[in-house]
């Protein structure tokens, strides 16, 4: 199921199941306890928002080595954690605003987990039946900045440096997790490919990793880590993150303009 987030005319938001061209619309989000009104409208790509409204983005730094490679970094010995503000939240098809302060830009295509049920000190056996499903995400990074600040809160947390979408896929078990490509293309050209399989630390790993230090609330997301081939962004530059199962059916294409401040 593709659970979605949509800007209806004339009205709020509303959170809706997707099936086919039509939308049945919830009160609220299904993770949050949302149940459907029994309304139907017709949607679009256009119609598109970020499908979740987090407490907290919690994001895995270096969880593909050759990524960490590619940075000059050693392998983590545990998840590294940092977070993004919820206001870098953009939606399929806004715009990223590249700040003047910064030089270079990067894209980081990401598998991301919506948490779904309240959870605390996970194990590996009931981390899934915690999650809602998952989403792709665009870690943004002033890879200038976070080299200058030795931290990473400027760098990763400007407005708009988290593109989500298009929608929650509810699909939790380990086979399709650990399964998916994860890819980035730019102006058609595609510069990073790699595979949920490759991971250091799988879905469920992470999962009980980030419970054991925060309490998650539904509709928290985490993003698990970017595949190697992070590379700076040009003025204008269209940015797809696209995600395919293990047969390349596609699972998720979010595209986002990057626009120079």
């Amino acid at each position: 199921m593709r659970v979605a987030r949509l800007a209806l005319p004339a009205r709020s938001p509303a959170y809706a199941t997707l099936d086919g061209e039509t939308a049945a619309l919830f009160d609220r989000a299904p993770w949050l306890g949302g149940t459907p009104t029994g309304e139907v409208v017709a949607w679009s790509e256009a119609m598109l928002l970020a499908p979740v409204e987090p407490s907290k983005i919690i994001c895995v730094g270096r969880n593909y080595a050759a990524h960490a490679k590619e940075l000059g970094h050693d392998l983590p010995a545990e998840p590294l954690l940092f977070f993004k503000p919820p206001s870098a939240i953009v939606g399929p098809g806004a715009s990223v605003q590249m700040p003047s302060v910064s030089a270079r830009v990067d894209h980081e295509a990401e598998l991301t987990l919506v948490i779904g049920t309240r959870a605390k000190n996970l194990t590996l056996e009931n981390a899934l039946a915690h999650l809602a499903g998952t989403t792709a995400a665009n870690d943004v990074t002033a890879r200038d900045l976070q080299k200058k600040d030795g931290q990473w809160a400027r760098a990763k947390g400007f407005d708009t440096f988290c593109p989500l979408g298009p929608w929650v896929d509810t699909r939790v078990d380990a086979s399709f997790l650990g399964g998916l490509h994860v890819r980035c293309s730019v102006d058609g050209v595609e510069r990073q490919h790699g595979r949920t399989a490759d991971m250091i630390f799988d879905v469920a790993a992470v999962l009980v990793y980030v419970s054991s230090i925060f309490t998650l609330e539904p509709g928290d997301v985490i993003l698990t880590g970017t595949p190697e081939g992070v590379a700076p962004l040009d003025h204008g530059a269209s940015c797809t993150v696209l995600m395919e199962d293990a047969d390349g059916t596609p699972v998720f294409s979010l595209t986002n303009r990057f626009l120079r401040s």
